[in-house]
């Protein structure tokens, strides 16, 4: 902050001693006494805060939207269509408030310059506004270096209609047309990085749809897997299940094939050992109720049959009754044993032992 003010009162000095090279004897006094002035009131106004700083700051981006290279009119048409007096009393105004430069239309040196269109010969009005163009010159300077452009080509025509031989205008001039090129390449390297950002912003979240579908694409493939296996682990199931089914069923086989065979064998000795006894021909029977229908075969609507072996006393009961063959295995077993022993023959000579078969079907 101290550099920058120290270089506005150098600037101050510089412009206040080139304006006075260009004036008459009787007004560089003047000159210099207002450019102290204006240099220590700049000093004082730069040790006061930052506020200043703050009101540059927040003006910049309306200052470079108003960025032009038209010519500034120096003294608007309402001013210039003042009278004398209007004018000079507006001048007068306008030096008590403080408004040397500004605003436009309505400061110090826009109501002198009318007046001195009016009046070229008044030496007080030169003499104003000689002592005005030091003021004019800090507040351009200010205005390019918070690049209010629009306000320094204004303050520039102020001085350029005050005095067009000042030697100030040049170097100020190229100040500003240097600074315009600068903001202006400022601006152009902030579209370029605001481009580049765009692209950058543009390109994460492209990676990011890329990396979201490869994600989704590799849970789909997880899921099918997982069913895949699941599907074939249940297929695995069944197929042992058939498996275990069918080791089941033939061995339930192979053990009635035995039984059978071992009774077969049984009664083949039991027949020799009894070559006079009565034969399976010699039996009349007198009751045979059918069996019971096992109520879970009736509802699954199974059908089947059972070759019971049993043995026939001599009063005609039925002694015994086993289970020689069942189709399907163990259904109707129970019920037609229990059936067969309730069967009455006729009395016989000896007790005789026969195979009959009892089917099994819903409804019949």
């Amino acid at each position: 902050m101290q550099t920058k003010t120290s270089l506005q009162e150098t600037n101050v000095m510089s412009a206040a001693q080139d304006t006075a090279q260009s004036l008459n004897p009787p007004f560089r006094n003047a000159l210099r006494t207002a450019a102290l002035s204006a240099a220590l009131v700049l000093a004082i106004a730069a040790c006061g805060g930052d506020k200043p700083a703050t009101d540059d700051a927040a003006a910049a981006p309306e200052a470079a939207a108003q960025t032009t290279q038209a010519p500034a009119q120096a003294v608007s048409a309402q001013v210039a269509a003042m009278s004398v007096d209007q004018l000079r009393e507006a001048a007068r105004a306008a030096q008590a408030e403080q408004r040397m430069y500004a605003p436009s239309g309505n400061n110090a040196m826009e109501y002198y310059l009318a007046l001195r269109d009016k009046q070229p010969n008044d030496a007080a009005v030169a003499s104003a506004l000689t002592d005005l163009m030091p003021y004019a010159l800090i507040a351009a300077e200010q205005s390019i270096a918070r690049d209010d452009f629009a306000e320094a080509q204004r303050l520039y025509a102020l001085m350029e209609k005050t005095d067009k031989a000042a030697p100030a205008l040049p170097r100020l001039k190229q100040s500003l047309t240097d600074a315009q090129a600068t903001f202006a390449q400022r601006q152009q390297q902030q579209e370029v990085d605001a481009e580049a950002e765009k692209a950058r912003l543009a390109k994460l979240e492209e990676d990011r749809k890329k990396a979201q579908e490869e994600t989704q694409r590799q849970a789909a493939e997880r899921l099918a897997q997982q069913q895949q296996q699941q599907q074939a682990a249940a297929a695995q199931a069944q197929r042992e299940a058939a498996d275990r089914e069918a080791a089941q069923r033939a061995a339930a086989q192979r053990e009635a094939a035995q039984r059978e065979a071992a009774e077969r064998e049984a009664a083949q000795r039991a027949a020799a050992a009894q070559p006079a006894a009565a034969s399976a021909n010699d039996l009349r029977a007198i009751s045979t109720p059918p069996p019971r229908y096992p109520p879970e075969a009736l509802r699954a609507g199974t059908s089947g049959e059972v070759l019971v072996e049993f043995t026939v006393a001599t009063d005609g009961s039925v002694s015994s009754a086993r289970v020689v063959r069942g189709n399907p295995p163990r259904v109707f077993d129970r019920e037609a044993v229990a059936a067969v022993k309730r069967w009455r023959y006729q009395p016989v000579a000896s007790p005789v032992t026969t195979r009959r078969t009892i089917g099994f079907k819903p409804g019949g």
